[in-house]
Formats: structure tokens, C-alpha cells, sequence
């Protein structure tokens, strides 16, 4: 199955910039909390209770979204979560936290392609 199809248009729900709040948006800019290969946000460096309690929170809807797309495509949740970790880490901007398969947090830098991993080809 093709990583569109597993998709189906439902990965703006888990976008960036999806139900995002100005600490949020901060921290990712300050290169704190980050996209990760696997489709979740993660915490690359300390950040308030409060950045934690969001990311989260996002993570949770996260999962039931990969999951309940997942069911209806005859894909596991982890691939669903994969695909749509390919499509944003695409969308990292410069200055912003990612995490790959290697589990390695980097920071893109100015000038820098999105890091998009050959498997998400």
C-alpha cells in the first residue's frame, strides 16, 4: 500500500501547526520538543511541565488518529505513524528540532533541505 493511501488526506489533523499554542510554537522554534521519525513529537531538550502536558496531549491524538486510520486501511498503526512522521519532517523548518530512525535529535540548519529519510521515498 502506498504511504498516500495510508495517508488519505487525514495527516492535517497532525500537522504542526494543528491545535498549537504560543508556549508550543516557542519551544519548537527554540529547537526543545521536535517532529520524530515515527510520526509523534518529542522532547528534545528540558521544557515546562506545561510544553510537556501538550506534547502529550498531541501525541495521544496522534495515536488514535494512526490508529483508527490504520483499521480502515489494513495497515498497522506504527506504519500509518511512519508515513506520517515522512510527511512532517518534510514541513521541519530551519532552526526546528527532528528526530530520524537513529533516535539522534538534530536541529535543521539555515539553508539546509528538509530531512526527509530515503525510506520515505
Amino acid at each position: 500500500m502506498t504511504r498516500a493511501l495510508l495517508l488519505g488526506g487525514v495527516l492535517l489533523l497532525a500537522a504542526p501547526g494543528a491545535a498549537q499554542t504560543p508556549a508550543l510554537d516557542a519551544a519548537r522554534n527554540a529547537g526543545q520538543i521536535g517532529e520524530r521519525f515515527d510520526g509523534y513529537i518529542g522532547v528534545a531538550s528540558p521544557v515546562t511541565p506545561a510544553v510537556r502536558s501538550q506534547v502529550a496531549a498531541i501525541n495521544i491524538r496522534r495515536r488514535t488518529l494512526y490508529s483508527n486510520l490504520a483499521a480502515s486501511r489494513s495497515a498497522t498503526p506504527q506504519d500509518v505513524g511512519i508515513t506520517a512522521g515522512c510527511q512532517l519532517l518534510g514541513r521541519v523548518g530551519p532552526g526546528q528540532a527532528y528526530m530520524l530512525l537513529d533516535g539522534v535529535w538534530r536541529r535543521r540548519g539555515p539553508g539546509q533541505p528538509a530531512p526527509v529519510p530515503d525510506y520515505c521515498g
